[in-house]
């Protein structure tokens, strides 16, 4: 019988596992560009938040992580009845998804921050950007809920804004407390069979009684967070065609008696990600329900709810590239094959720079898109710009998702495939963001729209100049490559849209999130002291904003860049 020899007389040192397992890293800690958020918040709300963004980094690496493969695997159900045979349409939820509801909306106040002071130590409501460095940060564990996540703080935006002031003091503590056993979770019932982009289709109707109260009846087809204390619910409460006939209400599950509302969750979804989120439809058998701002106007009303939910679509996507890109980049330094480490073979600092550069792109337009968003809301006159923003980050960092998710699950190779790990996980997830609040054409079109209707490209091209001006400046060879590229992007989209060439709407949008990118990018590497994101720019301008020639371009990747990425891990 052998005995195990103590540790202290191994003569040789116990060899590194051949398959790398990051479990337990600190997300946070292991992103070379955690830094750039200093340059989108005030230097003393970024110093109270470090801390919360490692402790929150800690977490999505493991505790939360945990929590969301176990939730994946044991989707919610639906219990239509109680044992007596009351009807009753009861969410059963998974206690590891409860849990995780409890980090978000409790610990870290994720729906909370933006509407009033207090949360995380902080006296005052939190900027967008602060909001999204720390879902950023969550979704990298945990993608589903962070959609019930951004419904609830995107309800309470949408009701302050547009809400009765008796109805918005009644409502708002309940959808922005961080009492987990006060909280009412927000959600939007919107889409109908016949109804998904085209809102004028909508044929749920809504009655008003003597009382001067609402009753909803109809049918909406796909409704997340299922069994949330309050859904916005767009209804056709006049007898107009289209747009003008649909109004905006606020549905609660339960009434006053603590009855539930007259509608039924008649089954739930079988999605092939977000999983861990109930999806469901539901039948409004003469639901009451509040109007929220003017009648017939209710997409006028929705549509802020919606933008806020698209930029929400493209943080999500941005962090699950982001998990994809450190797991690549964990793996690929602690691997070894044919005697080297990936990470030192030029194919492989190719392939992962690639992933780099997409990844980057989406951080730079949700804080770009954050501050836009900021700036409409202080001031009608910043509008254009937010109004073209939302459309472009949903757009092209939701498509970008899927691909970085496969590409990285490649890096890791056959155990990427299996579900005990991540990546499947990312992977199913990944593909939500370019169908939910807009399919890809709906929301390619709808920069379109913008352009044509809002004048937003004029504003567009003033935020890239005055990005390029303060920030740091692009080499002199590069110089009139960057200059004739940005001039033929905006010139390609005033034209696109004065010709109303539909065809060209999505390669349009493109190019218009790879100039903005770029031009963001730059000015991060000046602001942030990051010159590493200036030659991420430089990426953006040769490899995406001009034809690549597959003979011709045959540049190594740039291995100080390489090396600085993975540098923490």
């Amino acid at each position: 019988m052998s005995i195990r020899q103590p540790a202290e007389q191994l003569t040789e040192p116990v060899a590194e596992h051949p398959v790398p397992d990051s479990h337990g890293i600190n997300l946070f800690e292991a992103d070379a560009a955690r830094g750039v958020i200093a340059c989108y918040l005030p230097k003393d709300l970024h110093a109270h938040l470090v801390p919360h963004l490692k402790h929150l980094g800690e977490l999505a690496g493991s505790i939360l992580d945990d929590l969301a493969g176990v939730a994946d695997k044991n989707p919610p159900s639906l219990a239509v009845r109680t044992r007596t045979g009351v009807d009753a349409s009861v969410v059963n939820k998974h206690p590891a998804y409860v849990e995780l509801e409890r980090y978000a909306y409790s610990e870290f106040g994720l729906a909370a921050m933006s509407h009033r002071g207090g949360v995380l130590g902080w006296a005052k409501p939190m900027p967008p950007a602060a909001k999204y460095a720390l879902t950023y940060l969550f979704v990298q564990a945990e993608f589903g809920l962070c959609c019930p996540v951004s419904m609830t703080d995107s309800l309470a935006r949408t009701l302050r804004k547009f809400g009765e002031s008796k109805l918005v003091e009644q409502v708002l503590p309940l959808v922005t407390t961080q009492d987990f056993d006060v909280l009412q979770q927000g959600a939007m019932f919107m889409t109908e069979q016949a109804a998904g982009s085209d809102v004028s289709a909508t044929t749920t109707i809504a009655e008003q009684a003597e009382d001067g109260s609402w009753r909803l009846h109809g049918d909406k087809w796909f409704c997340s967070n299922a069994d949330a204390g309050f859904a916005m619910v767009l209804a056709r409460s006049e007898a107009v065609p289209g747009l003008k006939g649909v109004s905006l209400f606020l549905l609660p599950r339960d009434l006053s008696d603590g009855s539930h509302n007259h509608y039924r969750i008649l089954r739930l979804k079988d999605k092939l990600g977000t999983r861990s989120m109930a999806s469901g439809e539901i039948r409004l058998e003469g639901a009451v329900a509040w109007l929220v701002g003017e009648r017939g106007q209710g997409f006028k009303q929705m549509a802020d709810m919606i933008n806020n939910s698209r930029l929400s679509n493209g943080v999500r996507a941005a962090g699950l590239m982001r998990r994809s890109l450190t797991e690549a980049l964990y793996i690929a330094k602690k691997r070894q094959a044919f005697g080297s480490r990936l990470i030192d073979m030029p194919l492989m600092q190719k392939q992962l720079t690639k992933i780099a550069v997409t990844t980057e792109q989406a951080r730079t337009m949700v804080y770009q898109t954050a501050q836009a968003l900021a700036a409409s809301d202080t001031n009608i006159a910043n509008r254009p710009l937010m109004r073209i923003m939302t459309p472009l980050i949903k757009f092209r960092a939701c498509r970008d998702a899927r691909k970085v998710a496969g590409d990285a699950m490649e890096v890791r190779g056959g155990c990427g495939y299996i579900e005990e790990w991540a990546d499947p996980r990312i992977l199913r997830d990944a593909h939500l963001g370019s169908i939910w609040e807009g399919t890809s054409n709906i929301v390619a079109l709808d920069v379109m729209r913008a352009i044509q209707k809002e004048d937003s490209l004029p504003a567009l091209r003033a935020h890239v100049t005055k990005l390029l001006t303060s920030g740091l400046p692009v080499a002199d060879e590069l110089k009139a490559l960057q200059d004739e590229r940005i001039e033929a992007a905006f010139a390609f989209a005033q034209s696109t849209a004065d010709n109303h060439a539909t065809e060209n709407a999505r390669q349009m949008a493109t190019t218009l999130y790879h100039v903005v990118t770029m031009a963001g990018m730059r000015w991060e590497a000046k602001q942030a002291k990051m010159p590493m994101r200036s030659r991420l720019a430089d990426l953006v301008l040769r490899h995406k904003l001009c034809a690549r020639d597959p003979v011709n371009d045959s540049a190594p990747a740039d291995p100080g860049l390489v090396e600085w990425l993975a540098g923490p891990i």
